[in-house]
C-alpha cells in the first residue's frame, strides 16, 4: 500500500500551515511590478529601481540561518509567530517611508518584511515535508507549493488593478508616450506624494491581515513533528556534515538561480511588454495570465510525480525553460512576450522539488538544511540588479538590451538542468 501524501491527523495543521503560503506569495508578487513603478515615479535607472529585489531578497539570506536556530531551540509554532510579527512590522513600516518621499527608507521596510518571510518559509518548508512518509514528501510540498501562487496571482491582481492602474507618473499621451517625462518638477513632485501613497496602501492594509493571523495561529493549537529534536555537536557540525553532501550543497546553488530566474521573468515581463508598447498595468496583466499558467502547470505536476522521478521531470522543464528563453532573446516581438509567458509554466515545479531532493534523507540536519535552501533565496536579490544594468544599456548586439539580458534566465535554467542530471544519475 502506497503512502498517503497527507495522514489524517495532519490535515488541520497541513491547512494552516499552507495559508501561509500564500500569505508571503502576495508579498512577492504584489514587489515584483514595484521595480516599474518605483523607476518612473522615482525617476531612477532600471538598476536602481531593481533594489526593490535585492533589499526584499536580501532579507532572506539575512535572516534564514537565525531563524533556524531560534526554531531548533524553540518550536515551529514560535518560529512561525516571529515571522508574522516581523512581517507585520516591514508592511506598516511602508506608511512612514510615503509620508518621507524616500527611496531609502521603502528599502528598509522591504528589508525588514522580508526577515519576516524568511522566518515563515524556514519554519513552513521543513514542517510540510515532516508531516508523513519521505516517499511523499516532495509531492506533499509541490502540493502544499501550489498554494503560494494562489497568494501571488492575487497580490499581482492588486499590483495591476490598484496599484499600477491608478499611478498619475504612468499616464501616457495619444502617441503612446509617457506625459511624466514632460512635466515640471514642481509638477512631479504632487504626482509623486499622490504616485507613492497608492503603492503605500496596500501594504498597510496586508499589515493588519498579517497581524490578524498572527491572532489566529497563536490560539490554535500545533502538533510537534518530527524536527525538534537534538542536532549532534551542535549547529556548526551539523553545517560541516551538510557542506559534504554533494545534492545538498549543489541544491542550494541550484535554488538561488531559480529563484533569481523567477523574479526576473515575474519583475521584467513588465518591461518586456512596455517595450512593445503596452502600459506597466497591461504587461502586469500579462504577468497575471503567466501566473496562472504557473498554478495550472504545479498541480499537474503534481499529478505527474507519481509516475515520473522528480528529477527528471526538473531535467525536462529545465530545458524547456532554456528553449522558451531562446525564443525571448532572439525572436522578440508578441512571440517572445508569448514565450516569456509560457516560461512561468516550466518554472512551476522547480523550488519544491530542488528543495524535496536537497533535504531528502538529512535527518537531524534538516532544519538548519532548509535554512541554507532558503538564504539561496538570495538570488533573487542578486541577479535582478544586474539585470537592470544590462537593460539600461539600451542596445547589445545589435538587439534590445531588454531581450538581451534575459541571458541570465538561460545560464540559470542550465545550472538548474546540470543539477537534475546529476541526481537523476545517482538514482538510478
Amino acid at each position: 500500500m502506497k503512502p498517503k501524501v497527507i495522514e489524517k491527523k495532519y490535515v488541520v495543521p497541513f491547512i494552516i500551515i499552507t495559508s501561509l503560503f500564500a500569505l508571503w506569495g502576495f508579498a512577492n508578487d504584489i514587489t515584483n511590478p514595484m521595480v516599474a513603478a518605483f523607476g518612473t515615479v522615482m525617476d531612477l535607472t532600471q538598476a536602481r529601481a531593481s533594489m526593490i529585489q535585492f533589499a526584499f531578497y536580501a532579507g532572506y539570506g539575512t535572516m534564514a540561518i537565525p531563524a533556524a536556530l531560534f526554531i531548533r531551540k524553540y518550536s515551529y509554532k514560535a518560529g512561525i509567530l516571529v515571522g508574522l510579527i516581523l512581517y507585520a512590522i516591514g508592511a506598516l513600516l511602508f506608511y512612514p517611508a510615503a509620508q518621507l518621499e524616500q527611496f531609502n527608507y521603502f528599502l528598509w521596510s522591504l528589508y525588514i518584511l522580508t526577515f519576516g518571510l524568511a522566518f515563515l518559509e524556514t519554519t513552513a518548508n521543513p514542517y510540510i515535508l515532516s508531516m508523513g512518509d519521505q516517499q511523499t514528501a516532495t509531492r506533499r510540498l509541490n502540493l502544499a507549493q501550489s498554494f503560494n501562487p494562489m497568494g501571488s496571482i492575487l497580490g499581482m491582481f492588486v499590483a495591476s488593478n490598484v496599484v499600477l492602474t491608478a499611478l498619475q507618473s504612468d499616464k501616457r499621451d495619444a502617441a503612446g508616450e509617457l506625459i511624466w517625462n514632460t512635466l515640471s518638477e514642481a509638477e512631479k513632485a504632487i504626482i509623486r506624494t499622490h504616485d507613492l501613497a497608492v503603492i503605500r496602501d496596500p501594504y498597510v492594509m496586508l499589515g493588519f491581515a498579517v497581524l490578524l493571523v498572527f491572532v489566529i495561529i497563536a490560539l490554535t493549537k500545533m502538533p510537534k513533528t518530527v524536527n525538534t529534536q537534538s542536532v549532534k555537536g551542535g549547529a556548526m557540525a551539523s553545517f560541516k556534515r551538510l557542506i559534504r553532501i554533494p545534492k545538498y550543497r549543489e541544491g542550494v546553488i541550484a535554488q538561488a538561480f531559480y529563484v533569481g530566474v523567477q523574479i526576473m521573468c515575474w519583475t521584467f515581463i513588465v518591461q518586456y511588454a512596455e517595450s512593445l508598447g503596452f502600459t506597466k498595468a497591461e504587461g502586469q496583466r500579462f504577468n497575471i495570465i503567466a501566473m496562472a499558467m504557473f498554478i495550472s502547470s504545479r498541480f499537474i505536476c503534481v499529478y505527474l510525480m507519481k509516475f515520473f522521478k522528480p528529477s527528471k521531470m526538473l531535467t525536462v522543464f529545465a530545458v524547456c525553460g532554456m528553449i522558451s528563453i531562446l525564443f525571448v532573446i532572439f525572436i522578440g516581438g508578441m512571440f517572445g512576450l508569448y514565450a516569456l509567458i509560457a516560461t512561468s509554466a516550466f518554472m512551476s515545479l522547480m523550488f519544491p522539488t530542488i528543495y524535496g531532493i536537497a533535504l531528502h534523507g538529512l535527518g537531524e540536519d534538516t532544519t538548519l538544511g532548509a535554512a541554507g535552501l532558503i538564504m539561496a533565496i538570495v538570488g533573487g536579490a542578486l541577479l535582478p540588479p544586474l539585470q537592470g544594468l544590462l537593460i539600461d544599456q539600451g542596445t547589445i548586439a545589435g538587439l534590445p538590451a531588454i531581450n538581451v539580458s534575459f541571458i541570465l534566465c538561460f545560464v540559470s535554467f542550465l545550472i538548474i538542468c546540470i543539477y537534475g542530471v546529476r541526481r537523476f544519475r545517482e538514482e538510478k
